[in-house]
């Protein structure tokens, strides 16, 4: 904020997270500058505002297809405030662009003291969440009562200084929301070439001058000529059996739930007895293929590895294949084989099942063809990969550590306009200084 000049005399607002306040701004509470809007609807012709709707952190409206209203609605007009009260720590509060009706969820605001976007910016401070958010009552849904939200303090300024912020902040927000764009650009970016190198790297290989040969079949096209063709069937073991478990009453392993099996890697900081998962879970150990087998895990690319199992062992969620490789193939060899997009592409065509429990077919994935190199070939490509991964995660850390930090100067920006540490009474938006709009990034 160096670049940003405070107002010249300050004065205290009485309240500790606000802070200081320029001496002459006043603070008051919430209900006496915005008038809760109650009028309800069980049915209308306009359009509807749920939640999901408005984005976190920035009132952004989100247009979605099937806007249907569930129940009970709220009216409101264009520039009217709706505040999210349900889990506020969501901070969903969108200035209205159109009139129409809304999720009782939402407390409907309006205020003819300060100008509107003054109003909701306020609402997205870090400082007035917290409070809101420490006032929830509900332990799975939480919600805020306006008896709480009212009370809270505003700082007030003149009709024209608040909308002269509002405008100000329109202008900051929108370069620094045009930055991070860029950045999220770059980060989608990045994960379409690291595929398209793993993807590379093992149907064709690594030496581009390779003599190639007709796999005869379809998904595969052509392949190194020294690659053998053969299906998952013949080079792993899927779901191996648990005959082969010893343990005793009181030995320990590692237990896997769906969620805890990421792209790449396991959460495996959840440990049972043997003895109370061997009956109904998936077994696994050390060095075995852990795939979901579920939408939408498995589009997702939850595939991974299982290395540092308690006592080598582990059990977790039927919706999870284990494939035990044999000699012919290593295990992240097959790891990478099975995040190829085609093989995506084609196991989610496969699915069976309806709505939100489709799963790939166990037969679909034991013939699915695959081609394999020599094992000194397979380990050399390992490597490249590996580095490749190590490559483009940096790559997309520094990535998003851009958009965090892009995402607190925007958060701080707003809190310091609306409660007056930097003063804009002088600012003028630039004639030369164009917005630019996002634009393709490049790695």
């Amino acid at each position: 904020m160096a670049k940003y000049k405070p107002y010249p005399a300050y004065q205290a607002s009485g309240v500790e997270w606000l802070g200081d306040i320029p001496e002459d701004w006043s603070v008051t509470k919430l209900k006496y500058i915005a008038d809760l809007q109650t009028a309800k609807f069980t049915n209308s012709d306009y359009l509807f505002v749920g939640l999901e709707n408005i984005s976190s952190g920035d009132g952004r409206y989100i247009l979605k297809e099937e806007n249907i209203a569930d129940g009970t609605t709220v009216s409101f007009k264009k520039n009217d405030v709706l505040f999210g009260k349900l889990r506020p720590y969501l901070a969903k509060s969108w200035l209205a662009s159109f009139s129409g009706v809304c999720s009782s969820e939402f407390l409907v605001l309006r205020t003819a003291k300060l100008h509107p976007k003054y109003l909701n910016y306020y609402s997205l401070t870090n400082e007035f969440i917290e409070q809101v958010n420490s006032s929830t009552y509900g332990s799975k849904m939480p919600r805020a009562s306006w008896e709480f939200i009212g009370l809270l303090p505003i700082p007030i300024c003149s009709y024209s200084l608040s909308e002269k912020v509002a405008w100000f902040l329109d202008h900051e927000t929108a370069k620094i929301d045009c930055l991070i764009a860029k950045q999220q650009q770059l980060i989608e970016l990045l994960k379409e070439k690291r595929q398209a190198v793993i993807s590379h790297a093992v149907t064709k290989g690594l030496n581009p001058d390779v003599p190639m040969k007709d796999s005869g079949v379809e998904c595969l096209e052509g392949i190194p000529d020294h690659w053998l063709c053969t299906k998952i069937k013949y080079i792993a073991l899927l779901t191996p059996k648990k005959s082969s478990v010893n343990f005793k009453n009181n030995d320990e392993c590692t237990f896997i739930p769906m969620e805890k099996l990421k792209r790449n890697s396991l959460v495996t900081d959840e440990r049972k007895l043997i003895r109370d998962v061997i009956s109904g879970y998936t077994y696994f150990e050390d060095d075995d293929l852990l795939l979901a087998k579920v939408t939408p895990c498995f589009e997702n690319k939850n595939i991974a590895v299982a290395r540092g199992l308690v006592n080598s062992i582990g059990f977790g969620s039927t919706e999870i294949y284990v494939l035990r490789p044999t000699e012919k193939i290593c295990a992240h060899y097959l790891l990478y084989r099975l995040q190829e997009d085609n093989f995506i592409r084609a196991a989610t065509g496969a699915m069976t099942g309806a709505g939100g429990l489709k799963r790939v077919p166990s037969d679909f994935l034991l013939n699915y063809p695959i081609a394999i190199p020599p094992k000194p070939e397979m380990d050399a490509i390992i490597t490249y990969i590996n580095e490749q991964e190590f490559r483009y995660d940096l790559m997309e850390k520094h990535a998003t550590q851009a958009v965090q930090l892009l995402q607190e100067r925007r958060t701080a920006l707003i809190s310091a306009a609306v409660t007056g540490k930097i003063d804009v009474r002088d600012w003028v938006a630039p004639d030369t200084e164009d917005i630019e709009a996002p634009q393709e990034a490049s790695a």
